[in-house]
């Protein structure tokens, strides 16, 4: 009875996997997110508020006017970048976990540029280059580790993610603190920011700098030789092997090529978000944005182009859902608001996840085999002792 159940559930996971991934791929993100629209308003009805009412807010407030669009563009600009750190890690067979920590560093790059004495034009370049160097180079490490030792890099990943966010708290606190303001680091300078590109807006030429590099992502990725190998190690490994690809190769590729994107993203960031062209103590404006990335990758089916379209509906949903806590007679509550985003998201993203699910299971597969190893490890030495 338990074998007939197995093929069973079996059968019905391969007959859901053939009909959310053959579809055509503007379709199955239309047909995921009316299905994320329809579970957020769902969940939005049973607490007692007005669904119709607070979409319309809050697509009036994401795509309303020039301000909600400038808002939405702004909000999406980062996201576009730490979302490509995830992808291109996806298309080498591996999930890049580290975005968070290496948006942190390029940061605190784009910051220290700030004690440079430079030609106005030059000063930008220095600290967009800073920004990608040191993503890159935090990026570098888990890379090592496992290329080297085989450590997962899921688990170096997030340890050097918290290794940044606390590396950042001090260095935000004592070594690139404003003298003037200790809530803060230095501000970058009039001549090494991103001009503004709407007036009365947050949005600046640090959305162009994003999809210029997804641009060129796409490139590297599907018209030259070493983005094909980068997708060739990821999508048959053996395969590559046997064509003569050297799969190490294919991984430092796409680690530093991830922690260029993250690099940037903490620059446009700190560069292109007015007020303060600082970080702030604590991170708020720094905080999560690479855990974002990896939803909106999924939704974007990890493709430049798609992560585009995607980093810019996130965008939205974020701007819009500001709305929502303000609007009409029984607004919804900020926590409400990231259920019915979360909802939305994750929607979305199950076509994609279906797609990856063979890269997921073995990833898991690795995770949790390194860790029975290492469980044993301890015990055999307790029990030694």
């Amino acid at each position: 009875m338990s074998s007939e159940v197995t093929r069973n559930s079996s059968r019905l996971w391969r007959a859901t996997s053939r009909t959310l991934t053959g579809l055509n791929p503007a379709l199955e993100s239309v047909l995921a997110g009316v299905v994320g629209l329809l579970a957020g308003a769902l969940l939005m009805w049973i607490w007692g508020y007005d669904p119709w009412k607070a979409y319309m807010a809050m697509f009036r407030g994401a795509y309303g006017d020039s301000y909600g669009l400038a808002s939405s563009a702004a909000r999406g600009a980062p996201l576009i970048l730490t979302a490509l750190t995830f992808s291109i890690c996806v298309r080498a067979g591996m999930f890049n976990i580290g975005a968070e920590g290496q948006l942190y560093m390029g940061a605190l790059a784009a910051v220290t540029v700030g004690y440079f004495t430079l030609p106005s034009g030059l000063h930008i370049i220095a600290g967009i280059i800073f920004a990608m160097i040191a993503g890159a180079v935090w990026s570098l490490v888990p890379a090592i580790l496992k290329l080297t030792r085989g450590v997962h890099e899921v688990i170096s990943t997030i340890m050097f993610n918290w290794i940044a966010r606390f590396l950042a708290f001090y260095m935000v606190a004592f070594i690139l603190v404003d003298p003037m303001r200790s809530e803060k680091t230095i501000s970058i300078p009039m001549n090494a920011r991103f001009p503004i590109l709407v007036r009365g807006t947050d949005l600046s030429y640090s959305l162009f700098a994003a999809v210029l590099f997804a641009a060129v992502i796409y490139f590297i990725l599907w018209h030259t030789t070493m983005g094909y190998e980068v997708r060739a190690s990821g999508f048959n490994p053996k395969a590559a092997r046997y064509g003569g690809i050297k799969s190490k190769r294919a991984m430092l590729t796409s680690f530093i090529l991830g922690g260029l994107a993250a690099g940037l993203a903490g620059a446009t960031v700190v560069m292109g978000n007015p007020p303060t062209y600082a970080v702030i103590s604590g991170l708020p404006q720094l905080m999560n944005v690479g855990f974002d990335g990896m939803a909106v990758a999924m939704v974007g089916r990890n493709h430049p182009i798609g992560i585009i379209i995607a980093a810019l509906f996130f965008g939205g949903l974020t701007a819009g859902g500001r709305v929502m806590q303000f609007y009409g007679s029984n607004p919804v509550p900020l926590e409400m608001v990231r259920i019915v985003m979360g909802a939305i998201v994750l929607a979305m993203s199950i076509p994609e996840l279906f797609r990856i699910f063979p890269a997921i299971k073995k990833q898991g597969t690795e995770l949790f085999g390194l860790l029975r190893r290492l469980t044993h490890r301890v015990s055999h030495k307790e029990g030694s002792a």
